[in-house]
């Protein structure tokens, strides 16, 4: 179980960006890295290809997962996460609140 998801809304608590916002867009688990919408961007020079225009774009770059933690949904402030048995299912819960995360099923 992993305590950051595809869609979780998270805050930067180290580095250039501390403090920011953002949602997760994408989990590089070998890497225990996570792409955050709006920080770390970075501009990647292309050249161009049959299919696209070369240029200056500007991409977000994958951040380390521990420098990320999640929103708690009830105090909007960041917090923890432990897995929490319940009906058999496990659920992401925040530690300071108690609410569970919401979980997405991404296909």
């Amino acid at each position: 179980m992993r305590r950051l998801q595809v869609g979780d809304e998270v805050v930067v608590i180290r580095g250039n960006h501390k403090g920011k916002r953002g949602k997760v867009t994408r989990l590089l688990p070998d890497r225990n890295a996570v792409v955050v919408e709006g920080i770390n961007v970075v501009k990647r020079h292309l050249k161009p290809a049959p299919n696209r225009p070369g240029g200056i774009v500007e991409v977000e770059a994958p951040l380390d997962a521990s420098k990320v933690m999640p929103i708690d949904p009830a105090t909007g402030k960041r917090t923890r996460v432990r897995a929490q048995l319940e009906e058999g299912n496990k659920l992401r819960v925040a530690v300071k609140s108690g609410t569970p995360l919401p979980s997405r099923v991404v296909s």
